[in-house]
């Protein structure tokens, strides 16, 4: 840790994403010239379970697909070249909608006046209320569904499920209560499921608008062990599709439900060595869970980010993507191995992006005492054949501490302390060392300062590739 305040920094000379504060000065060698169609559109599942190729189950978000290359940080000066086709060409951004009134059409407020009268005049099953309601009132999510402050919110996502038809969206509505009576949802919160998929969907940090970011690692299950363990019997689907429901339903109550509040997960599909389409078992739970999802969690996908997404579910999206809706579509992002990193930065800051996905954040222990997820860092485009430099500046006397990583490396790296006096020597701190790509993916290092100067950290990239510095400091 510090011993003294973190010293201040020169402005850069180039212009790192996200900014830093503060932020030392960059330096970078220039680049030597490039050379070259159903009545309701369903609801999105809130997490999709594995996907298994080819089956028409493919998680119907229901709701505009972004195009996976972040912008880039330097201005583009030269005439755009020949359009190329993206990995999957996007559609158009979809903007979460508002919850206030004020936002609301005339036609959308009229709607919900409308189903604010349903529920007034509907019977809904006796166990959908609690000891905080009427016995004439339900609550869903442990949120009466009038007289509360957080009630239009539930109540537009049925409406935007159902295109704003209050019939309909009252319908759906009885139809998830009468479902969560008979799944007995309050007392599955209460159940222990144990813990042998929590390295298959966990939650772990926010994405740049503060939604929660919810991770499904399908890989997993390319353990026999756990496949046989979770998905050999119908008793144990039925398992885990209880145990996903409870997970879902634990996500959602961390949710806040305001009108201005964060009321939808940001969903990260990570498709590494996802199971292939021979698995009989894995897509009859995934029909179960997809329809369970699409019926009764309305609207609570801010963004579906499929990540190491192999050439088959491209194929089969590009097959399946005329028949959805383009609500749908603009909630899909895709990112290939090559652009997975770069993509899950362009929504979430890499000090909450874990590791093993390019980022620098940890699980919370004490594997990395010196940083947590609220010490914000810097992200450099580093242009192929070229060398970045980093400066920190050191006006007193202090410790500084600092941890760097280039994703997949293929770099060389090097640091050195360089004194203000004439008469100083500089010490090397890190001799330069050729980075492979199965190094140790982050580098940490803390360095006495008991003299006046600067510490240059030096970043070599010999390839014909563009390559991203992602620091921190303190």
């Amino acid at each position: 840790m510090s011993e003294q305040t973190p010293p201040p920094a020169t402005e850069p000379t180039s212009t790192p994403e996200p900014t830093h504060t503060p932020e030392p000065t960059q330096h970078q060698s220039p680049p030597p010239e490039p050379t070259n169609p159903p009545n309701h559109p369903p609801t999105e599942p809130t997490d999709p379970t594995p996907p298994t190729e080819p089956e028409p189950t493919i998680p119907l978000d229901d709701s505009p697909t972004e195009p996976t290359e972040p912008t880039p940080s330097e201005p583009i000066t030269e005439p755009p070249a020949k359009e190329k086709r993206t990995f999957i060409q996007p559609a158009v951004s979809f903007k979460v909608e508002s919850n206030l009134l004020i936002d609301l059409t005339d036609h959308q407020r009229k709607s919900l006046t409308e189903l604010k009268t349903l529920i007034s005049t509907t019977t809904f099953p006796s166990a959908a209320t609690t000891s905080t309601t009427t016995a004439a009132t339900p609550s869903i999510w442990g949120i009466p569904l009038s007289e509360d402050e957080r009630t239009d919110t539930i109540l537009l996502k049925f409406l935007r499920a159902r295109d704003f038809k209050p019939t309909e969206a009252i319908s759906m509505l009885k139809s998830t209560l009468t479902w969560r009576t008979s799944f007995d949802i309050e007392s599955l919160l209460q159940d222990d499921l144990g813990d042998d998929l929590d390295k298959v969907v966990f939650m772990h940090g926010h994405d740049r608008e503060g939604h929660p970011v919810c991770y499904n690692v399908y890989g997993e299950f390319q353990s026999k062990e756990l496949y046989v363990k979770t998905f050999s019997s119908e008793e144990k689907r039925g398992r885990f599709l209880k145990w996903r429901i409870r997970f879902l339903e634990k996500s959602i109550r961390e949710l806040d439900f305001m009108p201005c509040g964060v009321n939808t997960i940001f969903q990260v599909n990570d498709l590494k060595n996802a199971p292939g389409p021979g698995k009989r078992e894995l897509r009859i739970a995934t029909r179960q869970a997809l329809a369970l999802l699409q019926d009764n969690y309305p609207e609570f996908v801010a963004k579906q980010v499929f990540i190491n997404v192999p050439w088959y579910y491209v194929a089969f999206y590009t097959m399946m993507s005329p028949f959805m809706t383009q609500r749908t579509k603009s909630k899909f992002v895709f990112a290939s191995p090559s652009k997975t990193a770069e993509t899950l930065f362009k929504y979430i800051s890499p000090e909450q992006v874990p590791i093993q996905y390019g980022g620098l954040s940890v699980d919370y222990c004490d594997c990395n005492p010196e940083f947590t997820v609220d010490d914000t860092a810097t992200i450099i485009n580093i242009k192929p054949t070229t060398k970045q430099f980093v400066e920190i500046i050191c006006s007193e006397t202090c410790v500084i501490v600092w941890e760097l990583r280039v994703v997949g490396w293929e770099v060389t790296y090097s640091a050195e302390f360089s004194p203000n006096a004439e008469s100083g020597y500089t010490v090397i701190i890190q001799k330069a060392t050729k980075m492979a790509a199965n190094d140790d993916p982050v580098i940490s290092t803390s360095f006495k300062v008991s003299e006046l100067g600067k510490i240059i950290l030096t970043v070599d990239n010999p390839t014909f590739k563009r390559k991203r510095l992602i620091y921190r400091y303190k």
